[in-house]
């Protein structure tokens, strides 16, 4: 969809990542989550990529963790896990070698390449990599010490906001937007997975009118790809999934993630909801061939002599749309003389008609 021109919405908001705009009137940016699906094992991961770009994902999200940075030993239990976070981590987290690797297969099959860095020295090993953006998790969200760090590269940043509100979202706009970079704000529920009913789309709207300057997007933690669609029609203009080759692989955010297939479905949902939302209600040129056989016009139903009077006994709408009186002026005809002789089944013009 080279041409394509998205329905605007009330979000100024835009930004790029690399040569890709985002915002409104651009198509929907939809980020395939990597993160930890690969499970440790780097050729699951070298797999996702190439079925991502398969799919025609245009953008693939990793994760960057330096564990010894990002927290200290620990035994707590995610919520959809078996194994305390410190050990997941440390299984999954990729080295310095094996993240430049995955960025490099990322560029070399023609996708933008993202991480998520949970720690300083997370982010300053993205820095170096010169990456055309960051994004940020929900847990983020209110580590300002870190959201400060970060946007002091100068590169675009998407916030995750999950586990977060207005008030403890500000301190982090304010931020960014004392360094002067453009950002993303992603609504976002950190359930996993999340039932429809705690979605909540309403929330992106709010983001939008808290911070008319932020680009808005969803960070999906669903089973579907329908609250990702939805998200584009109230304005999302970034989406984020968690994406896997096979279902059947083990790890926490399998079950909320898309195959190849569901990803291609939904870029081209999104691409559609894109190009179908905003506008106004107004009557398009392009109905007119409509109009043509669906309007009904008003007819006589009788003869009609000149000087008679037009009444609901000789007068009534029929179709096609092509007369110049349409059903709409029927009750301001009714009372009224003709000024010449009229057949039965005759278009009634409004020459037709003698002066009021």
């Amino acid at each position: 969809m080279d041409s394509y021109r998205g329905g605007m919405t009330n979000t100024p908001g835009t930004l790029s990542v690399g040569t890709r705009r985002v915002g409104p009137g651009e198509r929907p940016l939809v980020i395939a989550e990597l993160g930890i699906n690969h499970d440790g094992d780097l050729e699951r991961m070298h797999r996702m990529i190439d079925d991502a770009a398969d799919a025609g994902v245009e953008c693939v999200k990793f994760q960057s963790h330096v564990v010894e940075d990002e927290m200290i030993p620990n035994d707590v239990v995610p919520g959809n896990a078996e194994e305390s976070i410190y050990g997941m981590m440390q299984r999954c987290a990729l080295s310095a070698t094996e993240e430049r690797e995955v960025f490099a297969h990322a560029h070399e099959r023609g996708m933008l390449a993202l991480s998520t860095p949970f720690s300083r020295a997370a982010a300053d090993r993205l820095a170096g990599l010169d990456v055309p953006a960051f994004k940020i998790g929900s847990g983020e969200c209110n580590n300002y010490p870190l959201v400060r760090h970060i946007a002091s590269f100068g590169k675009p940043v998407l916030l995750s906001t999950g586990m977060n509100d207005v008030s403890t979202i500000r301190p982090s706009v304010e931020l960014l937007r004392a360094s002067g970079v453009p950002f993303a704000l992603m609504h976002c529920t950190s359930m996993y997975p999340t039932p429809p009913e705690k979605v909540r789309l309403g929330g992106i709207t709010e983001l939008g009118e808290a911070f008319p300057d932020a680009v808005l997007g969803l960070s999906d933690h669903t089973t579907s790809i329908y609250a990702c669609l939805g998200a584009v029609a109230v304005g999302a203009a970034v989406l984020e999934r968690h994406f896997t080759s096979d279902l059947s692989w083990s790890g926490p955010d399998i079950p909320i993630s898309s195959t190849p297939e569901e990803f291609a479905r939904l870029i081209e949902g999104a691409d559609l909801l894109g190009l179908a939302r905003g506008g106004r209600k107004e009557i398009l040129p392009e109905e007119q061939p409509t109009i043509d056989f669906a309007y009904a016009c008003v007819v006589t139903t009788k003869p009609v002599g000149a000087g008679e009077e037009f009444t609901v006994d000789n007068l009534w709408v029929k179709r096609p749309g092509t007369g110049e009186v349409v059903a709409k002026h029927y009750d301001e005809l009714l009372g009224r003389r003709a000024s010449r002789d009229l057949p039965a089944d005759v278009q009634v013009a409004w020459s037709d008609l003698t002066p009021a």
